[in-house]
């Protein structure tokens, strides 16, 4: 019997939460304490914690609430981040190492408080979280990271006893971990702030920051908010005087999603970094005596691989994996990771006061997000935290420690953005080639254009020329959509943006006669 390929399309999270009255667009000018771009986990988590200071806040974001990155993720909550801890015993030294475990598990521990002072129906449930390997050479390197951990101050211990259907070389196994519906809880924690008088905008984009006292966003609607702080949670920055984006690299995931008796549920939390990521958990159904398989994995650089390729491997190891499973769903989402290993929490560097960010947090933005709404609230009022200086986006000494991967993320953004332009130069790639839903970059008149051919055979023609720094974007079948392979910037066939960092769209090209092309 061969597998059934779902199509990627929305998550679940974003299928199943209950439906919800859009948040109206900005229509006027406002002036708020704090305005907050971005209206995922650490943008919602940040503006509740400012709300119960008493301070006056507005949210505002380019798409739906919790429609981003948060709305396509695993929706783990832990503190168990892969095989981290004995990396941050040796970088940021033993006391680095439990300032991250212990403000993870503090972010946890707020969560499930507030899931029960809200009463926030978000299929809240305790699970252990594990990080394990099949290979018996990297046993050792398992028991080392269930050391640091512990020395870090998690309940780790070393295992190769686990509920996956298959054996194990080794695993670190944290207790007091939980899994939950990111939307659900969102959605709750959104309309508890729009209680207590905050602002909140869906379907607008911010493009322009001026800085200033007060600093004023600028919007697509027209409009403008000044505040007096204003915190950046986009997951990439949209606004990044500093060049934070040098130091950020992008990834793109893919998770298959389908219904397994509940008798074969693993019951935990997986990862391993083995065959380009295998990530496992479930989640509750309504079907009695069943669970959905959430499985992610085989990470890519955004624009470049092969998407669909890389979805149905992943999902041929689901089936393969867990027999009798029934493959419903398919997703894509897209990590941002800092190169010194730590997310950039805090102060937006050589920015002026009153300017802050959240980014890079490598695919645990669940715990990572609400660490950073708690810590920027506290930065934000005038407060210190013991973990501030850990994630402070001005740390120098750490991407000095770690420059190979800062270079060598670098030397793959020069080659796309000097390579890409040769191989677009040379490609000789024609309009009429162009199959119906697909795309290609195309000269017309010496420009390089983005072409794509609809599913009824229209063709739809923008600038392939990524409006945040310049990289030829490439096309992703699988998801129809234009992706810049240097920093993410994701744009729909029609050129509007996707996914930042860009805030501008391709702009649109005429194509000529097929001689001039």
């Amino acid at each position: 019997m061969s597998t059934r390929y779902p199509p990627l399309g929305p998550s679940y999270w974003m299928r199943t939460a209950p439906g919800d009255e859009p948040y109206p667009a900005l229509a006027s000018d406002m002036d708020v304490d704090v305005a907050i771009v971005g209206a995922g986990i650490a943008g919602l988590s940040t503006a509740h914690e400012l709300m119960r200071a008493g301070r006056t806040v507005a949210v505002l974001d380019a798409g739906r609430l919790a429609g981003g990155v948060t709305g396509y993720t695993t929706a783990k909550l832990t503190a168990l981040h892969g095989m981290v801890y004995a990396h941050l015993r040796r970088t940021r030294g033993p006391d680095g190492a439990r300032l991250y475990a212990r403000s993870q598990t503090e972010a946890i521990e707020h969560a499930a408080s507030l899931v029960e002072e809200l009463g926030i129906d978000c299929d809240w449930e305790p699970r252990s979280a594990y990080s394990y390997v099949t290979d018996p050479d990297q046993a050792d390197q398992v028991r080392a990271e269930a050391e640091a951990a512990r020395e870090a101050g998690l309940p780790a211990v070393f295992t190769q006893d686990t509920g996956l259907p298959f054996p194990v070389a080794g695993a670190v196994r944290v207790d007091g971990q939980a899994q939950f519906h990111p939307r659900n809880y969102l959605l709750a924690l959104a309309a508890d702030l729009a209680a207590q008088g905050a602002l909140i905008h869906e379907n607008t984009r911010v493009t322009g920051l001026t800085e200033g006292e007060p600093h004023t966003l600028e919007t697509d609607t027209g409009n403008v908010v000044r505040a007096r702080d204003v915190v950046v949670a986009t997951h990439y920055p949209v606004f990044d005087r500093s060049l934070l984006f040098s130091r950020l690299s992008p990834r793109r995931e893919f998770a298959v999603a389908g219904r397994i008796p509940a008798a074969l549920d693993p019951d935990g939390m997986y990862i391993t970094s083995e065959e380009n990521t295998r990530s496992v958990r479930t989640a509750p159904l309504d079907t009695p005596g069943k669970r959905l398989l959430i499985i992610t994995g085989e990470h890519i650089t955004p624009g470049t691989g092969d998407p669909e390729e890389r979805f149905r491997r992943l999902t041929d190891w689901m089936t393969a994996t867990f027999p009798g499973v029934e493959p419903m769903y398919g997703w894509a989402t897209q990590d941002t990771d800092a190169t010194d290993t730590v997310p950039l929490v805090g102060p937006m560097p050589s920015g002026s006061p009153g300017l802050w960010v959240a980014t890079g947090f490598r695919g645990w933005g669940m715990s990572g997000g609400i660490m950073a709404g708690r810590l920027l609230a506290t930065l934000i009022d005038g407060g210190s935290s013991p973990w501030a200086e850990l994630y402070d986006p001005r740390r120098l000494a750490p991407v000095l420690r770690e420059a190979p991967r800062f270079l060598q993320t670098q030397a793959k953004v020069a080659g796309h953005f000097v390579g890409d332009r040769l191989a677009a130069a040379r490609s000789g790639a024609a309009v009429e080639d162009i199959e119906p839903g697909d795309g290609a970059v195309v000269r017309v008149g010496g420009e390089s254009v983005a072409v794509h051919r609809d599913d009824a055979g229209q063709l739809h023609a923008v600038s392939a020329r990524c409006t945040h720094l310049g990289c030829l974007v490439c096309f992703n079948a699988a998801e129809r959509a234009w992706e810049c392979p240097c920093h993410g910037s994701r744009f729909s066939p029609d050129g509007s943006v996707l996914q930042g960092p860009a805030t501008r769209p391709l702009p649109r090209r005429a194509l000529r006669r097929r001689e001039d092309t």
